[in-house]
C-alpha cells in the first residue's frame, strides 16, 4: 500500500508540475495548490514521519464495516454481500498491521487496545443476526458465518498481542510521543496551510490569552455581587475561578445530556434565520445521536458528515452519554458544559458551525475542496461562529454567557499553547495541566481529558485557533475597506462558496 501509494505520489507530482500556475483562475489555483499539499503530505508522512510503524491506533477494521452497516446506500442484501467479501480480507490485515508496528509510542498502543474492543459493536450479534434474517441464499449465510467467526478471533488474537506489547512497553520504555520542533513545523506547514509558522501562531496564542483574561475579570468585576455575596478576591484569576465555579453548577442532569443538546438545535436554527446570518437549508438534516462505540474514547462530541459522493445521506451530531461515567466525573463533565457552555458547543459543531460549512462544502462545485478540504478552515468556521453569534445578540448579550464564551474560548488559545508546549517545549504533564486549570479555567477532568488527546495527536489541536484567528481578522479586515457597504450574511455565503479551502488561499 506505501509503495502504491509513492508511486501515486511521483506520478501526480509530475502531473501538477505541467500546469502553468499563473494562467489559472482563483478557484483552480487553490485547487492546484491543495493537491499540491495533499501528495506532499503523503508522501511526508510515509518516508519522514513514519506513523504508520509508532501508531498501532491507525490499525482497526471498524470503521469500514460500520458505513456499509449503518449508511443506506444500497439495498441492505447487497451491502451484506460486501460485508462477506470484506471479513475474508480481516486476518491478513491484522497480520499486516503487527508487521509495521515498531517502536510505538505507549499511549498510541492503549488507544489502539480500547478502539479494536470497541469494534466488537460492530461485528456483533446483531449484524450475525441482520444476516441469519435476509434475503441471502444458504451458501452465503455459511460463508458469514465461518468468515465471522474468523474475523472476531483475529481482532482478539491483536488486542492480546497488543496488551502484551503494552506491559513490555511499561516495563523496559517507550519511544517519547513528541516529535519535537523540526517535525512539528513540517507537519504544521502541511495540516495547517496558515500564512504563519507554528511558533508564530504559539506566540499569538500567547498574547491573545492574556487579553482575554483580562476581558473576564472585567466582566467578573461587574457581576460579582449578584452571584456572591463574599468579597471579591484581589487575585483576578482566583475570583474569575471562584464566579465560574458558582455558575457552573448551572447544568442539565446527567440523564438528559443528549436529548438537551437534540432540543437546542431548533432554537440556533431560529436565531440564524431570523438575523439572516446565513442560508440553512432545510433538505439537509441534522441527525443527533450517541456516538457509536467504536468512536468513542477521543472526543465527546464530533459531526459525521456525508462526503460529496452522497451528498443525500444524513449528517451526524454525535454526543456521548455520561453512562460510562463515575458520578464525580460526570459531575466534572456536566460543569465543563454547563447551561451556557453547551450552547457554544452546539453553535460550534452543529448550526452555524460545523455541519452548516460541511453542507456548503459538499456544495462548491470543486470535488478537491470538498474532499481534501483544510481542517484548520474547517474547525477555525466553527470557532469563527462562536464568537459571531455572540456579537449578533444570541444570548441576549447576558455578561455569563460572555464569561463563559471567553473561558470556552481561552480553552482555543490554550489548545495551542498547550500542543506546542508539549510537542516542541516538552512540557509535562503536571505543568500542562496546571496550564488548564488555573490559566483557562478548566475543569480536572477536561484538563486531564486534554493531555491524553496532546499525547495521541500533533498540530491539530491548534487548526482551532489558526483558523479562526485568520477568519476573524480577514473579516474586520474587510469591514474596515468596505465600511456601509459590508453585509456579514454575504461575508459568510462568499467565504463559505470556496469550499474548505485554507483561508489564506480564500483571502
Amino acid at each position: 500500500s506505501r509503495d502504491k501509494t509513492l508511486a501515486f505520489v511521483a506520478k501526480h507530482k509530475a502531473q501538477l508540475a505541467t500546469f502553468d500556475q499563473k494562467t489559472l483562475t482563483p478557484n483552480e489555483l487553490i485547487d492546484y495548490k491543495l493537491l499540491e499539499n495533499l501528495v506532499n503530505n503523503f508522501e511526508w508522512d510515509i518516508n519522514t514521519f513514519k506513523s504508520w510503524q509508532w501508531d498501532p491506533s491507525s490499525y482497526n477494521v471498524a470503521g469500514g464495516f460500520a458505513q456499509i452497516i449503518n449508511e443506506d446506500f444500497a439495498p441492505l442484501d447487497e451491502r451484506l454481500v460486501s460485508v462477506i467479501a470484506r471479513l475474508e480480507h480481516v486476518p491478513a490485515y491484522y497480520q499486516a498491521a503487527r508487521d509495521n508496528i515498531a517502536d510505538p509510542t505507549l499511549p498510541h498502543t492503549q488507544l489502539a487496545i480500547q478502539q479494536n474492543q470497541g469494534a466488537f459493536s460492530v461485528l456483533s450479534d446483531e449484524l450475525a443476526a441482520k444476516v441469519s434474517a435476509s434475503g441471502l441464499t444458504a451458501e452465503q449465510k455459511q460463508l458469514f458465518d465461518t468468515r465471522f467467526s474468523a474475523a472476531k478471533a483475529a481482532i482478539t488474537q491483536h488486542i492480546e498481542w497488543l496488551t502484551a506489547l503494552e506491559a513490555t512497553l511499561q516495563t523496559e520504555g517507550a519511544r517519547d510521543f513528541r516529535i519535537g520542533e523540526a517535525l512539528y513545523e513540517q507537519k504544521f506547514a502541511l495540516d495547517i496551510q496558515a500564512g504563519m509558522t507554528a511558533k508564530q501562531l504559539y506566540e499569538k496564542a500567547v498574547a491573545d490569552k492574556n487579553r482575554v483574561q483580562a476581558e473576564m475579570a472585567k466582566i467578573t468585576h461587574d457581576i460579582w455581587s449578584k452571584h456572591i455575596a463574599t468579597p471579591k478576591p484581589e487575585d483576578d484569576k482566583l475570583a474569575i475561578r471562584q464566579l465560574i465555579d458558582v455558575l457552573s453548577a448551572n447544568h442539565v442532569k446527567r440523564e438528559n445530556f443528549v436529548d438537551d443538546v437534540r432540543q437546542q438545535i431548533p432554537e440556533l436554527v431560529k436565531f440564524v434565520n431570523d438575523k439572516k446570518l446565513i442560508t440553512l437549508d432545510p433538505n439537509k438534516p441534522l441527525v443527533v445521536r450517541e456516538t457509536p462505540e467504536y468512536m468513542r474514547g477521543f472526543a465527546g462530541a464530533s459531526i459525521s458528515a456525508p462526503g460529496p459522493y452522497e451528498k443525500s445521506s444524513n449528517t451526524y451530531y454525535n454526543v456521548t452519554p455520561l453512562d460510562g461515567m463515575s458520578d464525580e466525573s460526570a459531575e466534572s463533565y456536566l460543569r465543563e458544559y454547563n447551561h451556557w457552555i453547551l450552547q457554544v458547543l452546539n453553535i460550534h459543531e452543529a448550526i452555524p458551525g460545523h455541519y452548516t460549512q460541511l453542507v456548503y462544502s459538499n456544495e462548491s462545485p470543486s470535488l478537491v475542496k470538498s474532499l481534501f478540504g483544510n481542517g484548520a478552515m474547517v474547525e477555525g468556521w466553527a470557532v469563527y461562529t462562536e464568537r459571531m453569534m455572540l456579537e449578533e445578540g444570541y444570548g441576549n448579550f447576558e455578561p455569563e454567557m460572555w464569561l463563559m464564551y471567553y473561558k470556552w474560548n481561552l480553552r482555543v488559545i490554550a489548545n495551542t499553547i498547550l500542543d506546542y508546549s508539549i510537542q516542541v517545549k516538552g512540557m509535562g504533564e503536571e505543568e500542562a495541566i496546571a496550564l488548564m486549570e488555573n490559566e483557562a479555567f478548566q475543569q480536572r477532568a477536561e484538563a486531564e481529558g486534554k493531555w491524553r488527546r496532546a499525547t495521541l495527536s500533533q498540530v491539530q489541536l491548534t487548526s482551532y485557533y489558526s483558523g479562526y484567528r485568520e477568519i476573524y481578522d480577514f473579516r474586520e479586515e474587510l469591514k474596515t475597506e468596505q465600511g456601509e457597504a459590508f453585509d456579514l450574511k454575504q461575508f459568510h455565503e462568499t467565504f463559505l462558496s470556496y469550499g474548505s479551502a485554507p483561508v489564506k488561499y480564500i483571502r
